[in-house]
């Protein structure tokens, strides 16, 4: 059942999560971006127009976007808008292919080619995912949690439960303790995080979303969430106590925490078998995809260009 389609109204009122997913995230459109690279927009239009009955192959972010829908039930808890540098006459194919693939996906933005990241706050996003890099920087600047989807070896395409694992610095906390690590080191770092133990870190780019997340989860007992959450960070003792701390002043529930103290995260992705992970350093990403599929945060102090 669609979730809501008539124009102007507002989301329910139990719509606790919103996602914007981008077409060439959500499908492969390799062959459709090599022929506009190679042809211009009018070839690319001509193809997508003469193979607009032809379904799209799923992408990487497909199986997210599949079991995202399935936590809805007899109340919607998750929307999925597709986002689009389409025009609609071209994004006729797309529309196609998510009824092809039975996506109860209803509404959509096409901008001809214009980075679309400013409706994505309209929409009430509580997160952008994307190929395009420089639509994930916009919206983290506008405030929204977002990451660019990065190619994955393999995807968790298992239909049971949902698990999402977070980077903590600059992504779920602020980079207010990574910068003192950029620039002190290590031991600077830990001193700092001892001594600062018992005051929470501010929160970052992806606080939101996890609270979100969280409030599907507190529907149901805890070892029966259709949602499990991991922190997998490269922080270990001492660093470990104020992450702990400051959760917990959120009162925001994470379901497993892995404080790795600098192992390489791919192995243990698999091992939790993440849907997605989230990550600011792009080499984490890239090794992370791997194993699991990776979204890079281009957020704070580890990235150039640092929004806020």
């Amino acid at each position: 059942m669609p979730m809501n389609t008539k124009g102007g109204d507002p989301p329910p009122e139990n719509l606790r999560l919103v996602v914007a997913i981008s077409s060439r995230a959500l499908f492969d459109l390799d062959e459709s971006h090599r022929i506009f690279e190679e042809g211009g927009e009018e070839a690319y239009s001509h193809h997508q127009i003469e193979k607009e009955d032809e379904p799209l192959a799923p992408d990487v972010a497909f199986p997210l976007a599949r079991k995202l829908l399935a936590l809805n039930g007899a109340a919607p808890r998750v929307e999925v808008i597709l986002i689009s540098r389409n025009s609609a006459d071209t994004g006729l194919r797309i529309f196609n292919s998510i009824r092809h693939h039975g996506l109860d996906i209803t509404r959509a933005v096409f901008t001809r080619g214009e980075s679309p990241y400013r409706y994505i706050g309209a929409f009430g996003a509580h997160l952008f995912l994307s190929a395009n890099a420089e639509d994930v920087r916009k919206a983290l600047e506008a405030g929204i949690a977002a990451a660019t989807i990065l190619p994955a070896a393999a995807a968790n395409c298992d239909v049971g439960q949902l698990r999402i694992a977070f980077d903590g610095d600059a992504v779920l906390f602020s980079d207010e303790s990574e910068r003192i690590y950029s620039s002190n080191g290590l031991e600077a770092f830990n001193r700092n995080e001892d001594e600062a133990r018992h005051q929470p870190l501010s929160g970052g780019p992806f606080r939101p979303f996890l609270a979100a997340l969280h409030a599907i989860q507190s529907e149901y007992p805890a070892n029966a969430s259709p949602i499990r959450t991991a922190l997998v960070t490269a922080r270990g003792a001492p660093a470990h106590e104020r992450v702990i701390r400051t959760l917990r002043s959120w009162n925001i529930r994470i379901d497993e925490a892995l404080f790795l103290g600098g192992r390489h995260k791919g192995e243990f992705l698999r091992a939790f078998g993440a849907d997605i992970f989230f990550d600011d350093q792009k080499r984490h990403c890239e090794s992370a995809a791997n194993h699991v599929t990776a979204g890079h945060v281009p957020y704070g102090v580890k990235n150039s260009a640092t929004p806020g």
